[in-house]
C-alpha cells in the first residue's frame, strides 16, 4: 500500500475513533477499526473514480452515515 493510501487510512480511523466517542461507544480493537478504516477507504477510492471527488471528503460523508446507521 502507498503512502497516500496509508495517511487516508489513518484518516478514516480518526473519524472512526471520533464517531464512537462522540457516540459515547466503546472503541472497537486496533485490528477491527483498521480493517473498518482500510474497507471505508477501499470504497471511498471506487466512488471517487465512478463519479469523480475528493477522497477525504467522501470519506468523511461515509464514516458519518455509517455511524448514524
Amino acid at each position: 500500500m502507498g503512502f497516500l493510501k496509508n495517511q487516508q487510512v489513518n484518516v478514516a480511523i480518526r473519524l472512526l475513533a471520533w464517531q464512537y466517542e462522540r457516540n459515547g461507544q466503546q472503541l472497537p480493537e486496533r485490528a477491527l477499526l483498521e480493517g473498518h478504516a482500510r474497507q471505508l477507504v477501499d470504497d471511498a477510492h471506487r466512488i471517487a473514480r465512478e463519479r469523480g471527488g475528493n477522497v477525504i471528503v467522501i470519506l468523511k460523508q461515509m464514516v458519518a452515515q455509517a455511524r448514524r446507521k
